[in-house]
């Protein structure tokens, strides 16, 4: 049912991802250009394009989920595969900040670099919670 809590953590965690990468930024150069998700696209690099492209995907299937409710394996499945597209963004980003040029001069790291941990959270606690509904319904379909 869509009024159930995953539903909640799964609209927050479509909203991390696909509406504050565009607020917050990822981190922020040596010489102070700050460098968000949608100024990646500018860049040369193919690794820095597929960063939005992740974070636009993570967020698509955290809404589709949400309206897969009569589905809970496919919810939980999408659930998943979410959770490996953050685990990707994660370490797309990690990689980045060790690897940028002169960062032997500290650069600042923006809240932008934490948004796919706290999707991945937001996504294992919803998972918990369709399971726990599957789990449910179960336990009624033995009783019949």
């Amino acid at each position: 049912m869509i009024q159930r809590i995953q539903t909640l953590y799964l609209l927050v965690a479509a909203i991390f991802s696909g509406g504050l990468i565009f607020v917050f930024n990822l981190w922020t150069e040596k010489s102070g250009k700050m460098l968000s998700v949608p100024n990646l696209m500018a860049e040369s690099s193919t690794l820095l394009k597929t960063i939005l492209f992740a974070y636009i995907l993570s967020s698509l299937l955290s809404l589709s989920a949400i309206f897969l409710f009569k589905n809970r394996q496919l919810q939980f499945v999408l659930g998943r595969v979410n959770m490996l597209i953050n685990f990707y963004l994660l370490g797309v980003l990690i990689y980045l900040s060790l690897t940028l040029s002169g960062e032997t001069a500290v650069s600042e790291k923006g809240i932008g670099m934490f948004i796919p941990i706290i999707v991945v959270v937001l996504l294992v606690v919803a998972n918990k919670a369709i399971k726990k509904d599957e789990d449910l319904v179960k336990s009624v379909d033995r009783l019949r």
